[in-house]
Parts: structure tokens; C-alpha cells; sequence
């Protein structure tokens, strides 16, 4: 009896093998659903992170290949982690920011980002899509890189006037040093990782959807199912209106102000963005950008948030910052060296 219960128990096991074998492959098969909001929207909400070593564009030496191998994986992010340990060390506060050992990521190579490395933040790993270690954000065009300005195409605006100098007062500075928007172009669109502070906040309504931007604090809000503002008003971030295809969020925007121009475009330009939660720790990120007057086709890329370790507090910087006042003080204090140096007669110290 004993003998016929343990075969009748092993059939069973044997049998059940192949079944769960058979269950795992349908799941792995069945495409992922994301969980849905109280107004039955796909749930893009939390804490998310963009931060990665992987650049905008990728190496021109690594022509069309999209893929990093894994001995290249092991090498930027094995460098990244040399990097993170030199630039903790003590630092001689006497020691010339041109001195200090060179402490950005891959995408800034060979630039020395003037912060002790303990400021910085760009990530510990390369940005995977999908599983696949990519070598850059673009993937159109297929070389990875942003594609050339059309012959004839706009310049992109000037900050500055004949005879104007950066530091000659707040409306010459950059938006990022007046605490405008973003430095670089991580509140987009199209967001964009930078040095540090790359992480956000979704939250979502029945009209609306809020991307609150750790740096500078900045807040997009994606108005639904609506229609574009005037041509003339034209927001810092652009005007951006959205709709739900599916489990995608897709946000269009236009109406971009002159001073906050990408790659040049502006007036003309349109990113279409769209956020799809493909698995519970992944937003799958895709932007595509056009603008026929500077492009002759348009272009675009993608990547992955992940979720924040915690949630984010304020990065409080407004355009009446000290960083700011001190820039401008130091400059006028330059202005009147220079002067008294030039009133000075010829021949006296």
C-alpha cells in the first residue's frame, strides 16, 4: 500500500511540473497591466527617478548599436563607483576649482562640474529599457545622436544683446542660475536627467496630471482632454494637454517661450511625450521631437523611471536667491576694479 501511495504521489508531482512550467510561460506571456486610479486612469503615481549614467546621445564610435555589452556595463558603472569614491575624499579648501579631480558622469566626459562630488548625483547604473542596457536616450535616429539643423533654419535666440555681458544683470543670466526652471532639461519636456535632483512626483486627477520636478521645484500640470492655449501665451515649460491611449499617458506640448528653447527650436517645436507603466517598478518614458523649420524629420528616444528611495522636499531656490546676489555683487565689484584701474594715470601702482 505504502509503495502504491508513494508512485500515486510522485505521478502527481511529475504531472505538476509541466502544468506550473506551463503557467509561469503564460504569465511571462501575458502583457502587464497597470493598476488603474479611483477615475480609472492607468496609476502612474509615487516617487520616481530618471538618474542614470547612460547620455542623451550616444558615442559616434558606437555607430547604430543600441546595446552596451556587459563588459562595458561593468566598466561605466565600475568607473562611476572610482569616481564616487575619489571625489568623497577631503578636499584642500584652497585647492582651484581647475584642480580638482574631473567628478561628472559619461554624459559630461572630461568636464570638471566645479562641486565636490558629494554635491552630485547622476546615478550608479546604466539605464536599461525593456532589460537591455542602452548606450543612449535616442533611439530615432538610429545612430543616436540629435540629428543636424536643417540649411536655413533659425538661429536660436540670444540671450544677450550687442555689448551685453552675462553677469550684467538678472534678466542676462541663464533661467537654471535664476532659479527659473531647470538646469539642463530635467523638468522638460522632454525631461532629461542632469547632474543631480532627478527625481519627481505623478500625481494624478480626473482632469488633470501634476509632474512636480525636484529641481528648481518645478510643477508641470498636463491639463486632459483639452485644447492648446493661444499661440502668444507661451508658459516657461510650454502648455502641455494630455490624454489616456490605453495603459499610456500621452502629453503634447507647444507653445514654448523663446528662453526656453530646445536645441534651438521654439517657436515651432512639438514634444510628444508618453509615460506607460509597464511593470510595477518601471515607467516606460518616450519623447518625440519635431519642429519642421530645424528638423528635417523628427527625432526621439526613450528610457525607464524607476521608483524614488523617498519622497521628495523642496529644493528651495527662487530667483532672489544669495547664489544669484553674490554673482551679480562679485561682478559689479569686478566693474569697479576695472574702472579704477582704467581712471588710474599711466606709470602709478
Amino acid at each position: 500500500m505504502r509503495t502504491l501511495t508513494v508512485c500515486l504521489l510522485a505521478g502527481i508531482m511529475a504531472a505538476a511540473v509541466p502544468a506550473v512550467a506551463a503557467a509561469q510561460a503564460s504569465a511571462a506571456r501575458t502583457p502587464y497591466k497597470a493598476p488603474r486610479t479611483a477615475h480609472g486612469h492607468p496609476d502612474l503615481q509615487g516617487f520616481w527617478t530618471n538618474a542614470t549614467l547612460t547620455p542623451l546621445q550616444r558615442p559616434a564610435a558606437l555607430g547604430e548599436r543600441r546595446a552596451m555589452t556587459p563588459a562595458e556595463v561593468a566598466k561605466t558603472e565600475g568607473d562611476q563607483a572610482g569616481r564616487v569614491e575619489a571625489g568623497n575624499r577631503p578636499v584642500d579648501p584652497k585647492t582651484r576649482t581647475e584642480d580638482l579631480p574631473v567628478n561628472c558622469y559619461p554624459g559630461f566626459s572630461g568636464t570638471n562640474c566645479g562641486y565636490d562630488i558629494g554635491w552630485i548625483d547622476p546615478g550608479s547604473k546604466v539605464m536599461r529599457v525593456d532589460g537591455e542596457p542602452r548606450t543612449s536616450f535616442i533611439t530615432t535616429p538610429a545612430n543616436g545622436q540629435v540629428p543636424p539643423r536643417k540649411a536655413g533654419a533659425p538661429q536660436p535666440p540670444r540671450l544677450l544683446q550687442a555689448g551685453m555681458r552675462p553677469d550684467d544683470n538678472p534678466e542676462t543670466k541663464a533661467l537654471g542660475e535664476r532659479c527659473i526652471v531647470s538646469f539642463g532639461r530635467s523638468s522638460g519636456p522632454p525631461m532629461l536627467p542632469l547632474l543631480y535632483n532627478n527625481n519627481y512626483q505623478i500625481v494624478q486627477t480626473k482632469d488633470h496630471v501634476a509632474i512636480v520636478v525636484e529641481m528648481v521645484h518645478d510643477v508641470r500640470n498636463v491639463r486632459l482632454n483639452s485644447q492648446h492655449l493661444p499661440s502668444n501665451v507661451r508658459p516657461w515649460m510650454g502648455d502641455s494637454i494630455g490624454r489616456y491611449e490605453g495603459d499610456t499617458l500621452v502629453v503634447e506640448t507647444t507653445n514654448f517661450p523663446p528662453l526656453h528653447n530646445f536645441q534651438g527650436a521654439w517657436e515651432n517645436l512639438k514634444v510628444t511625450e508618453r509615460f506607460t507603466r509597464t511593470r510595477p517598478n518601471a515607467i516606460k518614458y518616450e519623447f518625440r521631437i519635431e519642429d519642421p523649420t530645424v528638423w528635417d524629420a523628427p527625432w526621439g528616444g526613450e528610457y525607464e523611471f524607476s521608483p524614488s528611495d523617498g519622497q521628495i522636499y523642496e529644493y528651495a531656490c527662487h530667483e532672489g536667491n544669495y547664489g544669484l546676489q553674490n554673482i551679480l555683487a562679485g561682478a559689479r565689484q569686478e566693474d569697479e576694479q576695472l574702472a579704477r584701474q582704467t581712471a588710474r594715470p599711466a606709470g602709478t601702482q
